[in-house]
């Protein structure tokens, strides 16, 4: 599968997946268990308004390379709907960032350990 073929739109929807469970992952690691409390802190990572502060933290600490924020452009340039809960401008920067997810997946599993490793720097008070 080349990364070229697929659209913004196609590296998001597989970047929310990963996204999603490697965050799941972190704070299972981390020794939660209630069902109720993970849900509670996994959403502060996994929310649009979560993503975009990751984004904003890693794009201040220049973490990505140039083809990554190509990456990130794609994806959320792909977005051509208001959603119902939360701003555009959120919710685009936040389809960027699991297009990125997405094509570390497919094409670079030590980067993606890489950026999940910032993702965590520092803990839930990082964020």
């Amino acid at each position: 599968m080349d990364r070229n073929d697929l659209t913004g739109v196609t590296l998001s929807f597989l970047g929310d997946a990963v996204y999603s469970l490697r965050v799941r992952e972190y704070y299972l690691k981390q020794g939660y268990r209630q069902a109720k409390m993970l849900q509670k802190l996994c959403t502060n990572y996994v929310s649009a308004k979560g993503q975009t502060k990751v984004y904003e933290r890693l794009l201040k600490d220049n973490f990505f390379n140039e083809e990554e924020l190509e990456v990130f452009k794609r994806g959320r340039n792909a977005i051509g709907h208001i959603p119902k809960n939360g701003d555009l401008k959120t919710y685009t920067i936040a389809s960027g960032i699991e297009a990125i997810t997405g094509y570390l997946y497919l094409e670079d599993s030590k980067r993606l350990d890489e950026f999940f490793d910032k993702v965590f720097e520092g803990g839930i008070e990082n964020e």
